[in-house]
Order: C-alpha cells, then sequence, then structure tokens
C-alpha cells in the first residue's frame, strides 16, 4: 500500500533536497579486482552458486592476493513491485539479496550487482530505464558495493545522459559502491566518462580464443584476447587512479592453454586493467590458481602510480612492452603472438624507452636496474648486459626492473 510517508521517502531521494550528486571519490584507486559470473555461467545462476564462489575465493587465496568483489552478472531479476522497486528471482535467490550480501561481507568480500541502462538487461530482465533512483536505493538496501551497468535495449538515449543519472541516482542512495560502465566503447566514453564511473567498457564482450572474432546471431561479434589488446591502442591517457580503461573480464581458466592463459593475465596487467576472473573458482586447475594469484604479476596491474602500460616496439609478432611503476621502476613485456617460439634480443643500453605522455624515462645508458622474472619469480641479473630468451608460442616473459643505488 502506498502511504505519504513513503511517498515523501522516494521524492525526498529523487530530488535530493540540496545533495550535490557526483560518483564516490576514494573507491578504485587501483584498478578492481574480483570475479563475475558472466562468461562462465551466463543466466546459469543462483544463491548457493555465489555463496561457493565465495567460499572459493578465500579458500584458493584470491582473497588474500588481492581479489574482492563477487559480482552477480545478467539474470538475477525478478519482478518489480508497486513502487518500482526490483527484487531478486525468488527461485534462484529464495533468502534474497541482503542475506547474500551478508553472507560475502562475512567473507570480508564485496558483493556486486548487475542493471541495463535500457527497457531490459541483454538477457531480457527488466532494466533500470526509469526506475534508476528505485534501483539505487534497493542496493544501497541490499549492501551492493558494486554495479556494472551495461547497454542494451537503449535505442534513442543519449550515453552521457543515462550513465550519469545512475551515477546520481547511486550517489544520492549514499552507499560508496564502484560504478562500472559496460558501454562497449561505442560513444568513445574514455573521453567523457571520467566523472561519471571508475571504469568503462573499451570494447564488445571477450571470447575464449587468442586472436579470433566469434560472430553471434544478429550479426555482433566477441573478440579474442589478442584482438581485444589491438583495441586499446591510443587509449592510456584517458586511465588513471579512479578511472580505469576495462578491456572486459578475464578468461583465465575458461579453456585457453596455460601459455594464453599466462599472456593474457600479464598484457592485462600491463595495461592497469580491472582484474575481474571468470571462471569457476570452485573447480580450478593448479596452474589456473597459479596464474590468478601471482602477487608479482598483481602488483604491477595495481601499482599505485596507475600509469598503463604501452607497446614500445613489434617485429615478427614479437611485442615489447613497458609499464611505468612507483618508484622509478619498470615492468617489461615480451609478447609472442606468434605460433612458435620467438627469440627475444634486448639491448638495454641501446633502447631509448621514454613514456611521452605520462613523461617518464628509464634512461638505461645512465641507471642500472636488477632484473626480476615475475613468471620464474626469480633474479636474473642487470640491464648492464644485453637480455636474450625464448618466449614460447603464445606466452610471454614479463620482468620488473628496479634501479640499483
Amino acid at each position: 500500500m502506498i502511504t505519504k510517508k513513503s511517498l515523501f521517502v522516494v521524492f525526498t531521494f529523487i530530488f535530493g533536497f540540496g545533495i550535490q550528486a557526483q560518483k564516490f571519490e576514494e573507491l578504485a584507486l587501483t584498478p578492481p579486482m574480483g570475479w563475475n559470473s558472466w562468461n562462465k555461467f551466463a543466466c546459469d545462476i543462483n544463491e548457493e552458486m555465489i555463496r561457493g564462489i565465495a567460499d572459493a575465493m578465500v579458500e584458493s587465496g584470491m582473497k588474500e592476493a588481492g581479489y574482492k568483489y563477487i559480482v552477480i552478472d545478467d539474470c538475477w531479476h525478478g519482478r518489480r513491485d508497486s513502487f518500482g522497486f526490483i527484487y531478486p528471482d525468488s527461485t534462484r535467490f529464495p533468502n534474497g539479496m541482503k542475506a547474500l550480501a551478508d553472507y560475502v561481507h562475512s567473507k570480508g568480500l564485496k558483493l556486486g550487482i548487475y542493471s541495463d541502462a535500457g527497457t531490459e538487461t541483454c538477457a531480457g530482465y527488466p532494466g533500470s530505464r526509469g526506475y534508476e533512483y528505485q534501483d539505487a536505493l534497493q542496493y544501497a538496501k541490499w549492501g551492493i558495493d558494486y554495479l556494472k551497468y551495461d547497454w542494451c535495449n537503449t535505442e534513442n538515449i543519449n550515453p552521457v545522459g543515462a550513465y550519469t543519472t545512475m551515477r546520481d541516482a547511486l550517489y544520492k542512495a549514499g552507499r560508496p559502491v564502484v560504478f562500472s560502465m559496460c558501454e562497449w566503447g561505442n560513444n568513445e566514453p574514455w573521453k567523457w566518462a571520467e566523472d561519471i564511473a571508475h571504469l568503462w567498457r573499451t570494447t564488445g564482450d571477450i571470447f575464449i580464443c587468442w586472436d579470433c572474432k566469434h560472430e553471434h546471431e544478429g550479426g555482433w561479434y566477441s573478440w579474442g584476447v589478442m584482438k581485444i589488446l589491438d583495441m586499446q591502442e591510443g587509449l592510456r591517457k584517458y586511465a588513471g587512479p579512479g578511472h580505469w580503461n576495462d578491456p572486459d573480464m578475464l578468461e583465465v581458466g575458461n579453456g585457453m592453454s596455460v601459455n594464453e592463459d599466462r599472456a593474457h593475465f600479464s598484457m592485462w596487467a600491463m595495461l592497469a586493467a580491472p582484474l575481474i576472473a571468470g571462471n569457476d573458482l570452485r573447480n580450478m586447475s593448479e596452474e589456473t590458481i597459479e596464474i590468478l594469484t601471482n602477487e608479482e604479476v598483481i602488483a604491477v596491474d595495481q601499482d599505485s602510480l596507475g600509469v598503463q602500460g604501452f607497446k614500445y616496439s613489434s617485429k615478427d609478432s614479437l611485442e615489447t612492452w613497458f609499464k611505468p611503476l612507483d618508484n622509478n621502476e619498470w615492468a617489461v613485456c615480451f609478447l609472442n603472438r606468434r605460433a612458435e617460439p620467438a627469440v627475444v634480443e634486448f639491448d638495454w643500453e641501446n633502447e631509448n624507452v621514454v613514456d611521452e605522455i605520462f613523461g617518464y624515462e628509464a634512461k638505461f645508458n645512465e641507471i642500472t636496474y636488477a632484473i626480476r622474472n615475475l613468471w620464474t619469480r626469480k633474479n636474473i641479473g642487470k640491464t648492464k648486459r644485453a637480455f636474450k630468451a625464448t618466449v614460447p608460442s603464445h606466452d610471454v616473459i614479463m620482468l620488473r626492473l628496479k634501479p640499483l643505488k
């Protein structure tokens, strides 16, 4: 039953009475780390499974490695009530979202949820268009910490306005929420979303393959890991603490080779990308756990400087990438995109590595660096000597350089 009191609460919330809406600052100062249900499970989700994923995140060592968000993607929705408030599907989530959030929080983790800026989600469930403020209030009531906000069924609406409306609604609801825009890069969100969201998708969906594109019914595509990597060209100047380019979730553990998974994870770390796992955490191989919990590679992604890496050179599908790090350190990644092993020879003192956008310079001819291999976890010498090694097919050698006094 609608009462005068309930109408006053909604009216006060929507109009704000002097509250200046904005995005929540001091969130996502490093790229968010967590897990999302879509890549592995799509609509096959329920409360028991999400609880199991939270348990596995703790037991596998992923929480200790820095992962904290458990994000429920599409298909959790039930119906709206007479006030327009959304509720979860009672069959999939019989105890409700508040109880699930409480469970996730009890593990020292945070709960994320999914909605869409259009009339319906991509899977055909109720979208948030016209209900942004009711949805934000409901998420706050449930204890939601992260919102992935999609872009299906948004014909003839302005993306800046649509995403700003949800940003404002989340802020007025009062609970700090990491706001993840999933607009697919269609309207170049990197140019306008810094004050709206904490991260924004730069491409369409990722697909479980090294370098392919996958056509869906209706003529749209998903993209392999290397295809998405190439789509990041020219975007690094827009990213930094609190506002990240998002090349989509990880496919590590979902069917590619160990080499490809390792390269995928390494390159996302070099991109300072959100590290959102998309596999079944309850059933992981030792190799998958080792990749997802490599704290030295994660440290490159989570570096406080917040500078995205850049491609320094490319020859015969062997790429060399550099990423400036705090304390005048550097990450280096040699990426072999070929189907055969590749020999890398890199004479540090003859290379002029300069980050022309952010102004960092390695100065190998003046500074000697200690070299650590981040996947073998071994110190392997100094930059006084040229580096020579063989990079396996579809794999990387990833190094960290620390200046010596």
